[in-house]
């Protein structure tokens, strides 16, 4: 039973949060995404990454989808909003975080098949009225729910997974604005879906990245070059004859003109983030918070590596008069937020089998006080503690333990993190991270001989470390536990 100080303690926090959340409390449903090309990272690798932001007591889970053949006729349906599509004949292996219950629909997130595609789904987004007007939404068109279950295992390029997704924009209809990352190892793709049925996809430069929050930011559009830009057969036509782009006062056609949004919630609730990403990774660029005119794409000021994409999605403005956890007042939206469910960052890295090359980091619960656990895609099962919980706390699942080291931390984090969460947990990521590089040359060579062996021994090795984090991590909790109970006041007469 919690002490009348602890208690209001946590109910501090609770309101501390809301208000320094802003926005977030009435829009649940909102992400950060991190973009990398292949030579902006320093081993070649292209990354693809996002915090699943929406709940605070959410569970979890993460699955590998075997391959499979569908029966003739076979069909998708979302459990969410009724959208169907009709399923081709082969699923490909792939990897997912679903929802612990699909009552609202799968909601599977993120993932990488066998081909190495990875797709991460979705930034939502808002868009302006008129454009909506032009083109509303449809109820039962494709959502957030089902693009990974729909897309991720039928595609083999990650330009395939656009087309496809694209197509079936175009034919039956979105039910939101969003925003989709599908990457493969040679380049990154980010999609943005602005209406019912316009959206567009830009490939992020190889020499660059993007920090991207809940807003439409691809800017100038040449839908003739198809290797760097695809969207609607008729988006440019459409918006002129719709009014939301005029090629005489716009020039250039841009899609977060005619489509997005630019007012006073981007100012506090999204733009701030694109500043606390680019000044992490350019911080050769010095810019305004209050900015208006961030560039989606930005080159490094070095070579960026899983680590550094890490420290983004973790960041809250840490450092910089800006932090929430400090005494600055305003509500500018951070990017490491206590309703974020899972935070992945998704590997794909050059010269290596795709099962060896590509790799699924995953944090359960909130970045900052988890562990991003490197799993090879190439698996055939997850551990057991990734594989259960529901909305009720539990000793025995991954998720929960993981959030519970954030419940624990918050209220006296400004003396708890650094003392204890993040010395241990950043050890054990440390020590994951050269224990993957010092395994990759065995898991390749086994692979060369004998690639079901090696899935074999790829899944046993992710799930033991996987079970040592979680071990290390409980014993943080446990740790944590013990310093409370010290915080507790003890009012003791010794005579009587």
């Amino acid at each position: 039973m919690l002490t009348k100080k602890i208690s209001k303690l946590l109910f501090l926090a609770s309101i501390t949060s809301s208000i320094l959340l802003g926005p977030l409390a009435l829009n649940a449903f909102a992400c950060t995404t991190v973009v990398v090309g292949k030579n902006a990272t320093a081993d070649g690798s292209t990354i693809a990454a996002r915090n699943e932001d929406a709940k605070t007591a959410w569970d979890k889970r993460f699955v590998v989808h075997p391959h499979s053949t569908n029966k003739d006729g076979a069909t998708y349906t979302s459990k969410g909003n009724g959208f169907t599509y009709k399923l081709p004949k082969t699923n490909y292996k792939y990897t997912a975080t679903p929802e612990w219950t699909e009552k609202d629909g799968q909601f599977e997130e993120d993932g990488i098949n066998e081909h190495g595609v990875a797709l991460s789904a979705t930034e939502s987004a808002t868009a302006n009225d008129k454009a909506l007007k032009a083109d509303p939404l449809v109820k039962d068109g494709i959502g957030e729910d089902s693009i990974t279950s729909v897309v991720l295992p039928h595609v083999k390029t990650a330009k395939d997974g656009v087309k496809m997704l694209g197509k079936i924009v175009d034919e039956k209809g979105s039910s939101e604005v969003n925003g989709v990352i599908i990457s493969d190892k040679d380049e990154v793709w980010y999609m943005e879906i602005g209406s019912g049925h316009h959206w567009v996809a830009q490939r992020v430069p190889d020499d660059s990245y993007a920090v991207i929050p809940n807003k439409l930011c691809i800017d100038k559009v040449d839908l003739k070059d198809d290797k760097n830009y695809l969207g609607s057969k008729d988006l440019v036509k459409f918006s002129e004859d719709k009014g939301l782009y005029d090629p005489k006062k716009d020039g250039d056609f841009s899609f977060k003109k005619a489509f997005g949004t630019e007012n006073e919630k981007d100012a506090k609730y999204n733009n701030p983030r694109i500043w606390d990403g680019q000044r992490i990774l350019t911080p050769s660029k010095k810019q305004d918070i209050t900015s208006k005119d961030f560039s989606l794409f930005m080159k490094p000021d070095k070579k960026i590596e899983v680590k550094d994409v890490a420290k983004v999605l973790r960041s809250h403005y840490d450092g910089t008069e800006y932090d929430p956890y400090g005494e600055y007042k305003d509500k500018y939206r951070p990017i490491n937020v206590a309703y974020t469910m899972e935070s992945h960052i998704l590997q794909c890295r050059p010269n290596m089998p795709t099962a060896v090359g590509a790799v699924h980091w995953l944090a359960l619960g909130v970045p900052e006080t988890s562990v991003y656990v490197p799993f090879y895609s190439g698996i055939n099962n997850t551990p057991k503690a990734y594989r259960e919980g529901t909305n009720i706390p539990d000793y025995t699942s991954a998720y929960w333990t993981y959030r519970r080291t954030g419940a624990l931390t918050t209220p006296y984090y400004d003396e708890y993190v650094n003392k204890y969460t993040k010395p241990t947990l950043r050890a054990v990521e440390d020590k994951l991270t050269e224990h993957l590089k010092e395994t990759d040359k065995y898991v390749l060579d086994l692979y060369k001989k004998n690639p079901k062996e090696a899935e074999n021994y790829m899944t046993d090795y992710c799930t033991r470390m996987a079970d040592y984090s979680q071990k290390k991590t409980e014993e943080v909790n446990k740790n944590l536990i013990t310093e409370t109970t010290k915080q507790t006041p003890v009012h003791h007469d010794s005579n009587l």
